[in-house]
């Protein structure tokens, strides 16, 4: 009866181990493979790296991306992260935060704010 006790806190955590770690991963891992495999032309994808893509062809474990208009690059299906719904898009022309506004500058030098006075 004494083994038996000193064995129960080490099934118990392998038991924790699995259904906290193992068992999430796996189902992770078969998500993605579920993902890559209902790959088509014309989705757009992100890969592992963060590259930005749309599959041209799925050819067995091989994928064709065309990274921009007439570049295409081959990839392994491992390699695409997540498929890219329009609204997860990089947004390319957002603006700048530092700019100053041509308004706020009119602005100054109506009220004489401006630096450069003369005398």
């Amino acid at each position: 009866m004494g083994s038996l006790g000193s064995i129960l806190p080490l099934v118990l955590l392998v038991v924790v181990f699995y259904f906290l770690l193992i068992r999430p991963q796996r189902k992770r891992q078969q998500e993605a493979v579920k993902m890559q495999n209902s790959l088509t032309p014309g989705t757009r994808v992100m890969t592992t790296t963060g590259l930005f893509a749309t599959v041209v062809t799925v050819d067995n474990e091989d994928v064709i991306l065309e990274v921009a208009p007439g570049i295409e690059t081959r990839w392994v299906k491992a390699a695409i992260g997540r498929v890219v719904t329009p609204g997860d898009a990089p947004v390319e022309d957002e603006p700048v935060a530092d700019e100053v506004k041509t308004e706020d500058v009119k602005d100054e030098t109506k009220n004489g704010d401006s630096s450069t006075k003369q005398s």
